[in-house]
């Protein structure tokens, strides 16, 4: 985290993707909130979950696949969407995909 604090950084150059595999790059990580960047690679995602707070996510590269509370949401490089809290949701990677997500507790 020290190597990018003060400077200006590229996203998708902070975090490479590995095959068959989820990487993740914690990249502010306080009491108030967490900012973690992810690298998918094609066919990989996250099981259905809830999180006590909303999060934020960034597609940085690709495309995902989430699922909120049974509705599939196709999100491409460029988009965001924020998962309400408290509600299931699951992340697949239909492509190679980074995200950046932002948790803020309250």
């Amino acid at each position: 985290m020290d190597d990018i604090l003060g400077k200006a950084s590229d996203l998708n150059g902070l975090i490479d993707y590995q095959d068959g595999s989820v990487v993740s790059r914690t990249i502010i990580d306080k009491g108030t909130g967490t900012v973690t960047l992810f690298a998918f690679d094609k066919g990989q995602g996250l099981s259905e979950h809830t999180a006590p707070f909303d999060a934020l996510v960034y597609i940085v590269d690709g495309e995902s696949e989430i699922t909120i509370s049974g509705e599939v949401n196709k999100i491409i490089s460029g988009e965001i969407m924020i998962m309400p809290a408290d509600k299931p949701h699951s992340l697949k990677a239909s492509k190679r995909f980074k995200m950046l997500l932002v948790m803020i507790r309250t």
